[in-house]
């Protein structure tokens, strides 16, 4: 039994890096706006972020290659693949560093919601040294180990807080069993699946080194997701209890008057471990995926204690507490961010939709059975589709143009998926024949 459940804690790091202050808001905003009609998309979501992140930990432990390396291999003799390798890094990068700022002063809300007078530049400051801190001190495996529980100890937090209110249980299992995109909520409908499904936790779950069979990786990585999960259907349940535009402090006081004082501190609680957390994944995540894109045998400046390896992180994190002390908002990054990032994680999930379908990376024992890769290939496109809207998104934000209508993109998305389902149907027949 230890062992099973040091295993969940190991994967609880996917959940550290997927619930941070960017899905509390999405999640409580969700309930807020729309009640409990949403929940079936955090379900799915949860659901496609296990697909994905089995895929990439199945690679590794299969070939005994993570995500990156694999990348390397397959890619990096060509002059396409070498840049397909680079824009997958700076996307990633950036995407980490633009939003760094939002996770610690997320951390920093949680604190101020019950210690009003503290400046929040001192905590943001406080914050950010002791990420640094347990981040060169600690190695993956006890950081690893620490976010998972801090995950545990915010889950709680969110569970009993949604629980203490008063809820429709009908209506409840209904939003969680009828697919519904009420009028209004289509934005947030792909901000839940895309806060969910992140680019860099792909990376970071392919990178961690353990010492589980398949199976144990499938069930641990399993129960830890889907743990992560019902935290995320909790913090949407909690946003219920509030109407019209979300706050942490709204969210805060709507509590406190329906359920008393102490009910602050479990919410402050909750969001500030959302907030540690992602700050220190993050931060990880954009070390592990450089380390696993530009890192050679042999080559012992990207270990974990390695000088490129600490630099990252450094810089990812840098970059966050320097936004986070002049409690500026980096909009002009974070549009960049999102613009890359709507082009890496389709370009991501399709690389390791065909590496999983490739014989030549995995042996056809272990490669999708035929239901599950129709699920994965439905995965894929969706990332394709979120993708796209959030990088038309982004430039409609930057250069101020309307965004084209959603049927286009709906058609395009749909045209791109069939140019990637080519080479794994052929490989399917290949298998058969």
């Amino acid at each position: 039994m230890r062992k099973h459940l040091l295993h969940i804690l190991f994967w609880s790091v996917i959940a550290a890096a997927f619930i941070g202050p960017g899905t509390v808001t999405a999640a409580a905003s969700a309930g807020a706006g729309f009640g409990y009609s949403l929940i079936w998309a955090l379900i799915f979501s949860t659901a496609a972020c296990y697909v994905l992140q089995e895929a990439s930990a199945r690679i590794t432990a299969v070939s005994g290659n993570n995500l990156g390396e694999a990348m390397q291999k397959q890619y990096f003799a060509t002059k396409t693949g070498r840049m397909l390798i680079w824009l997958a890094l700076i996307s990633i990068l950036t995407g980490c560093a633009a939003f760094e700022a939002g996770n610690i002063l997320g951390a920093a809300a949680g604190v101020t919601l019950v210690f009003e007078a503290i400046p929040v530049p001192l905590v943001t400051g406080v914050i950010g040294v002791t990420a640094a801190m347990l981040l060169w001190k600690g190695s993956i495996k006890q950081i690893v180990t620490l976010l998972g529980l801090i995950v545990a100890l915010m889950g709680v937090c969110f569970v009993i807080t949604a629980f203490m209110i008063p809820h429709n249980w009908s209506s409840v299992l209904g939003g969680s069993t009828r697919p519904a995109i009420p009028s209004g909520s289509e934005i947030l409908v792909l901000g839940l699946i895309g806060t969910t499904v992140v680019p860099y936790n792909i990376f970071l779950g392919s990178g961690l080194k353990h010492a589980q069979t398949i199976p144990e990786m499938k069930w641990s990585l399993l129960i830890a997701i889907g743990l992560g999960g019902l935290v995320s259907i909790a913090i949407m349940l909690t946003g219920t209890a509030i109407t019209g535009a979300f706050s942490f402090e709204g969210l805060a006081q709507a509590l406190s008057e329906q359920l008393g004082t102490g009910v602050r501190w479990l919410l402050a609680i909750g969001l500030f471990g959302a907030g540690i957390s992602s700050t220190l994944t993050a931060a990880l995540a954009g070390s592990i995926t450089a380390q696993s894109l530009l890192s050679k045998p042999g080559d012992t400046r990207w270990h974990e204690n390695g000088i490129l390896f600490r630099l990252t992180w450094g810089i990812v994190l840098a970059t966050g507490l320097v936004f986070g002390i002049l409690q500026l908002q980096p909009v002009p990054v974070i549009i960049l961010a999102q613009a890359l990032n709507g082009i890496i994680l389709p370009v991501i999930a399709v690389i390791l939709f065909l590496m999983v379908n490739n014989s030549g990376i995995l042996p056809k024992s272990h490669q999708n059975k035929t239901f599950y890769n129709l699920f994965t290939g439905f995965i894929v496109y969706l990332t394709v589709l979120i993708g796209l809207s959030n990088f038309m998104r982004a430039v409609s934000r930057f250069t101020g143009f309307d965004l084209p209508g959603q049927t286009i993109i709906l058609m395009l998305s749909a045209f791109l998926f069939l140019v990637v389902m080519i080479p794994v149907i052929k490989n399917f027949f290949e298998k058969d024949s």
